[in-house]
C-alpha cells in the first residue's frame, strides 16, 4: 500500500491492436509523455499497450509513433510494463487493484501493478473499442460491472484519496455511466453511453489515422494550460466546445471536476511549462471519422493508391470480404433478436435503451464473443460492437438471459 506522502499513479491502456488501431497505442504513449512531463516517475506509471505499431512492417518509420500530423515521436521511453497477449481485462483489473499474484503475466519483467493506498490520487486512461457496457481488449473484453466493481471495493478499501478515469471508445460513457457519486471518483466519457467516438488525422503517408478527436483535445488542453491553476471542469468545458462530432460526459462524483488537474496528474515544472508547445501540436483535429468506419476508409485507400493490378485486385477483394462478413454479422445478430423473442425481437433492431442490469449484459457479452469467436479474431470488433446496443435492448425489455444465450448458440449453430 502506499506511504502517507500522497503519490500520483497512473494506469494507461490501449485495448485496440493492428496498424488499423494505431491511434489508440498513439494516444496511450502521448499520455504517457505528458505524465512524465508533468513529473509523475515511471515508478507510478503502469502502460498496457500490444507494442505492434513502432516496428510494424506498414509503419515506414522504424521505432517512431506519432499522434498528431508532423508531431513529435511519442514512442521514445515508453516502457514495456505490459505487451502483447499481457494487454488483458483480467491483468488490466489486477493492476487497478493492487493485485499482483491476480496478474497472469507470458512475458518477462515484474508484475507491476499499482500499489496505491488511502493518501494517493489514481488516474486511469483507456483507449480503444467499445460497445454497450463493455471496453474490448485483443483477447477479452473489460465489463462495466466489473470496472465499476472494481472502483467500489477500492474505495471501500481505501486504496485511493481520489481517482479520475477517462474513457476514450464507442459508447464509452456507458462504462462508467454506473460509477458510483458518494465516492471520490470521477469520470469522462468521450461519448454517451450510445454514440461513436471520432478518429481523426488520416495521415497519408502512414495510411491510418494518428489519433482519436476527444483523445486528441483532452490531451492537448493538459499542455497548453497552468495545471496548478486549471480545474477537471475547465478541461470538461473546453471538451464540450471542442469536441465536434462526439458528445463527451461527466460521471461519478462531480465534485471533483473543481479539483485542480495537477492534484490528480501533477504538473510541469517552470522551465517545461514556460516551454511552448510546437506549432503541430496545435492542430485542430482534422478528417474526423466515425472509429467503425476507419478500416473501410484505410482499404479504399490502399486500393486507391496501389498500382500493381494484382496487388490492387487482391486488396479488393479483401474489401469486400470485410463488407460480406460485416453484412454476416448484422443479419446473425438480427436473427438472435428474432429468435430470442419473437414479440420484442424486431423492435430491439432499432430501439436504444439504457443500460441498467451490467451483469446481464456481461453474461451476454461473454457468451457472444466465445460463440462467434471468429468475428473478434479478424479484427473488425469494432463493427461487431456497433451492434451489442441489440442486447442492450433485449435485456432492458425483460428477455430473460438464459433465453438470449441460447438464441445466440442456435443462430451460430445453423449460419
Amino acid at each position: 500500500m502506499g506511504s502517507t506522502q500522497s503519490k500520483h499513479w497512473v494506469l494507461l491502456a490501449a485495448g485496440a491492436k493492428g496498424w488499423d488501431d494505431y491511434r489508440h497505442q498513439a494516444c496511450v504513449c502521448h499520455a504517457y509523455q505528458v505524465a512524465r512531463r508533468n513529473g509523475i516517475p515511471d515508478e507510478q506509471i503502469v502502460v498496457m499497450m500490444y507494442d505492434d505499431i513502432a516496428y510494424n512492417q506498414e509503419n515506414r518509420y522504424q521505432g517512431q509513433i506519432i499522434n498528431v500530423p508532423n508531431g513529435p515521436n511519442v514512442y521514445q521511453g515508453v516502457p514495456k510494463d505490459y505487451t502483447g497477449d499481457d494487454v488483458s481485462a483480467k491483468n488490466f483489473l489486477a493492476i487497478l487493484r493492487g493485485d499482483e499474484a491476480g496478474v497472469d503475466k507470458q512475458t518477462r519483467g515484474p508484475k507491476r501493478v499499482l500499489n496505491s493506498g488511502q493518501n494517493d490520487t489514481v488516474f486511469v486512461y483507456l483507449s480503444g473499442h467499445g460497445g454497450p457496457g463493455l471496453f474490448a481488449f485483443p483477447t477479452e473484453d473489460l465489463h462495466a460491472f466489473d470496472l465499476v466493481d472494481t472502483v467500489k471495493k477500492m474505495s471501500t478499501r481505501q486504496q485511493f484519496s481520489k481517482m479520475v478515469i477517462y474513457v476514450e471508445s464507442c459508447f464509452s460513457g456507458s462504462m462508467i455511466h454506473h460509477l458510483p457519486k458518494n465516492a471520490q471518483v470521477y469520470g469522462v466519457s468521450a461519448a454517451t453511453p450510445d454514440e461513436p467516438s471520432y478518429a481523426c488525422f488520416f495521415d497519408e503517408d502512414r495510411c491510418t489515422c494518428l489519433s482519436n478527436e476527444f483523445s486528441s483535445q483532452w490531451l492537448l488542453h493538459l499542455k497548453m494550460h497552468d495545471l496548478n491553476c486549471t480545474t477537471f471542469q475547465n478541461q470538461f468545458d473546453y471538451l464540450k466546445t471542442n469536441v465536434r462530432l462526439s458528445t463527451p460526459c461527466q460521471y461519478g462524483n462531480n465534485e471533483l471536476s473543481r479539483l485542480f488537474i495537477s492534484n490528480i496528474l501533477g504538473c510541469p515544472d517552470s522551465r517545461t511549462l514556460a516551454a511552448s508547445i510546437s506549432r503541430a501540436e496545435r492542430v485542430s483535429p482534422t478528417h474526423l471519422t466515425p472509429s467503425h468506419n476507419v478500416t473501410l476508409i484505410i482499404k479504399e485507400n490502399r486500393i486507391r493508391r496501389e498500382k500493381d493490378l494484382d496487388k490492387k485486385r487482391a486488396l479488393q477483394r479483401d474489401y469486400h470480404k470485410l463488407l460480406q462478413t460485416r453484412s454476416r454479422f448484422e443479419k446473425a445478430v438480427s436473427d438472435i433478436a428474432k429468435h430470442s423473442c419473437p414479440r420484442r425481437g424486431p423492435r430491439a433492431l432499432s430501439e436504444r435503451r439504457s443500460l441498467t442490469r451490467l451483469e446481464d449484459m456481461k453474461k451476454v457479452a461473454e457468451h457472444f464473443r466465445l460463440t462467434f469467436s471468429e468475428w473478434h479474431e479478424e479484427q473488425d470488433d469494432c463493427c461487431v460492437l456497433q451492434h451489442m446496443h441489440i442486447f442492450v435492448s433485449l435485456i432492458e425489455s425483460g428477455v430473460d438471459v438464459a433465453r438470449i444465450k441460447a438464441a445466440i448458440t442456435h443462430v451460430r449453430l445453423h449460419s
